[in-house]
């Protein structure tokens, strides 16, 4: 008897998969992605009519599946206020010269500041060296309550540049606050003198993400996570005649493994954690969307998340592979790896630890805390050239890859969900 039900169990087991994901359709990942990135979503900005339309796609799509609102909330929107920051006159000087713009970084939330050695007693003046972690370090000292005037060696000049970039493309703060950070790359090693002027405009804006739920069977206050963020960067100096950032691949492909996922699992019903569904807003412009979820949870009862970011191309590891962020931080990647085994997918580490991925996406908030949070993806960022141009278009995504990478997170995540797993706690540097 003990052979036959070893023989069934062995059939089972390689006919489950196929049957199970054969609701992730290529089809179906098509329409989405190709919805999401349409022109007329206007590349998902932020504050714009297209960020809403996209929205109201989403929300559409999970009530089709028969997904509930998340626990507290009345609606698959999760609102929340932010202060939207222009900037009106910025200038900054250190010992008697006068910085350039593209050198100076701000984080500001009030309308005027003004800083000279006359106030020194209010202004903490902090370096960051060449050898250290900038994003790390960047972080912490914008979150901190004290005014600080941050020298960065000109060693960061390139990491330097994209957060530039990526915080001032829209300069966001979740409160009114009386600090102030502003950050200069420069080769001088000290202060002996400086003046610092910021006038800013700080208008209220509503943002929010959408989020759905499934709720667990035996072990429903434990959560799994699926994320992806929806928005992009909009508009930009026209190329060719193009000015749309579709943002296609950056991250309607992972919106669209969300949605595809949330009816996977819905259809499934074996799910006895309770699973999150959520699009979050606002990571382009500094991660507000999953900060602010972020905080409604209690991170002990999350068991694990799944950020998708970025799968809609072939990965340097080939077809139906991708690879996890922060693999070595807990054994989040190893589960995934072991319930992969013999399908086909592959999981692998990070191939781009010097690219700081694992604190560049929305998992990195409940990571902090805990949380095995990881990123999955498939971009070669390294070599990437549509990365947040005009050209992140649906014509250039492998559908067919990407729906394998959808099976094959669905696969890898299976004995999360059931509770069969459940993946160490992040483990955090001493200086993070």
């Amino acid at each position: 008897m003990q052979k036959y039900w070893l023989a069934f169990t062995f059939a089972w087991a390689l006919v489950t998969p196929a049957a199970a994901q054969k609701q992730i359709k290529e089809k179906e990942v098509a329409r989405i992605v190709r919805t999401l990135s349409a022109d007329d979503m206007q590349g998902r900005q932020v504050f714009t009519p297209g960020i809403q339309k996209a929205s109201q796609f989403i929300q559409q799509e999970f009530k089709k599946i028969g997904l509930e609102p998340l626990p507290g909330l009345t609606s698959y929107e999760q609102a929340f206020t932010v202060i939207q920051v222009t900037p009106i006159a910025t200038s900054v000087t250190i010992n008697g010269e006068d910085m350039p713009a593209a050198s100076v970084i701000t984080s500001v939330a009030q309308e005027t500041v003004n800083w000279s050695p006359a106030n020194a007693a209010d202004v903490e003046q902090v370096r960051i060296t060449a050898g250290a972690n900038f994003v790390a370090e960047a972080g912490k000292l914008s979150a901190g309550n004290k005014n600080r005037l941050v020298l960065v060696d000109p060693g960061h000049a390139a990491i330097f540049k994209r957060y530039k970039n990526y915080l001032e493309h829209h300069n966001i703060q979740t409160e009114r606050k009386n600090t102030t950070v502003v950050f200069v790359l420069t080769g001088q090693s000290e202060i002996n003198n400086y003046q610092v002027n910021i006038k800013s405009s700080l208008q209220e804006q509503q943002l929010n993400n959408v989020v759905g739920y499934l709720p667990g069977k035996s072990r429903h206050a434990e959560s799994v996570i699926f994320s992806a963020h929806y928005d992009h960067i909009g508009v930009l100096k026209p190329e060719a005649g193009d000015s749309i950032a579709n943002g296609a691949d950056d991250d309607a492909s992972g919106t669209t493994a969300v949605i595809a996922l949330a009816r996977h699992f819905k259809k499934q019903k074996d799910n006895e954690r309770s699973l999150i569904f959520v699009a979050f807003t606002a990571e382009e412009v500094g991660g507000y969307g999953s900060q602010y979820f972020s905080k409604q949870q209690d991170p002990a009862q999350i068991m694990g998340m799944f950020n998708i970011e970025m799968i809609g191309k072939e990965s340097k590891f080939g077809k139906k592979a991708a690879f996890i962020t922060g693999f070595e931080r807990s054994d989040f990647g190893s589960i995934l790896q072991k319930n992969l085994a013999g399908t086909g997918y592959a999981f692998h580490p990070d191939p781009y630890v010097s690219q700081n991925l694992f604190y560049r996406s929305d998992n990195a908030t409940l990571a902090r805390l805990g949380v095995p949070a990881h990123s999955i993806s498939s971009d070669q960022i390294d070599i990437d050239k549509l990365y947040h141009s005009v050209d992140d278009e649906f014509e250039s995504l492998d559908i067919a890859n990407m729906t394998h990478l959808i099976k094959a997170i669905a696969k890898g995540a299976a004995s999360i969900i059931s509770g069969r797993d459940t993946p160490t706690r992040v483990v955090l540097e001493g200086n993070e």
